[in-house]
């Protein structure tokens, strides 16, 4: 012990899972950890992971398919025993290496291909309910805001919107990844003189930046535009309005995934399992007309 102190010597865990035998590792790929929703998707994780004896290989794949292929042939290296995967967009079984994972578990956005297993959202229910919530307020239009309908589960959601919108008149917008893009695209809607009577944001970041660029245009909410978001994060129960949001169950999310990929690191042989989660709907003071203000309420 003297000579590891002196030393300043470490084990090294790699060769130790060699010799052992014991994989102890596992791989987390998100596309954006400044997202708070795959923060929280991961800080869950950890937790699980930790009680179970695995430690976690967290990386990013900055929302692009080119970097998503590299942190998928990169983290092999390490030989993880299994691998949860939230991918960029539907694309996930082109990029992955040759030869695979032997335990692999897609999160949160739908690949194209069914052969994975599945932990998602009722993406479709959940934003349809709030369309038809809108619609029931006597919005007439309402301009929906994704980044782009490549990505599974925007395309869901939007699907959803549309089914449920009864005789109210859908647009959508498709404002792409980049934060200065979306800026733009929504001020230059915003900012028509027959601008829609509602705006419905598909995913945080799109929320955030449509919230502030209401703002910045002097619009009054809900008066002149009614606002609604499908992630909620806690900033949207603070101001004022408080806006109207589904909540999607992250933390369950994070361990109906692990529970599957522990029963597939223990050489469980079973079909692929598709698990959707259902979503919370909170009515709220920025979707509902004047006469309704006082009575928002979580649904």
């Amino acid at each position: 012990m003297a000579a590891v102190e002196e030393l300043g010597y470490v084990a090294d865990s790699n060769a130790s899972r060699l010799r052992s035998g014991r994989h102890s590792l596992a791989g987390i790929v998100v596309p954006d950890l400044t997202n708070p929703m795959f923060a929280a998707f991961v800080s869950t994780l950890e937790g699980l992971a930790r009680d179970d004896g695995f430690d976690l290989l967290v990386v990013s794949s900055a929302n692009t398919p080119e970097q998503e292929a590299e942190r998928l042939n990169a983290i092999r290296s390490w030989r993880p025993a299994g691998l949860i995967v939230i991918p960029c967009d539907g694309g996930l079984a082109a990029r992955l290496p040759r030869g695979g994972y032997p335990a692999l578990v897609v999160a949160d956005r739908i690949p194209d291909e069914a052969a994975f297993d599945l932990v998602a959202v009722d993406n479709a229910r959940a934003a349809g309910a709030i369309t038809a919530h809108l619609a029931s307020q006597g919005y007439r239009t309402c301009l929906v805001v994704g980044t782009t309908l490549a990505i599974s589960n925007v395309r869901e959601r939007w699907e959803g919107a549309v089914a449920a919108a009864g005789t109210m008149t859908l647009q959508f917008l498709d404002v792409g990844l980049d934060p200065s893009a979306v800026r733009a695209r929504l001020k230059a809607h915003l900012s028509r003189p027959l601008r829609a009577d509602a705006l419905f944001s598909l995913d945080h970041v799109t929320s955030l930046i449509a919230y502030q660029t209401i703002a910045d245009l002097g619009l009054d909410m809900p008066g002149d535009i009614a606002f609604a978001s499908f992630d909620e994060t806690e900033w949207m129960r603070l101001v004022r309005p408080p806006i109207t949001a589904v909540s999607q169950p992250v933390e369950d999310m994070a361990r109906a995934s692990w529970k599957r990929l522990m029963r597939r690191i223990s050489g469980e042989d079973c079909d692929a399992e598709t698990v959707r989660l259902t979503c919370s709907i909170a009515i709220r003071g920025s979707s509902l007309r004047r006469s309704d203000k006082d009575a928002s309420r979580p649904d």
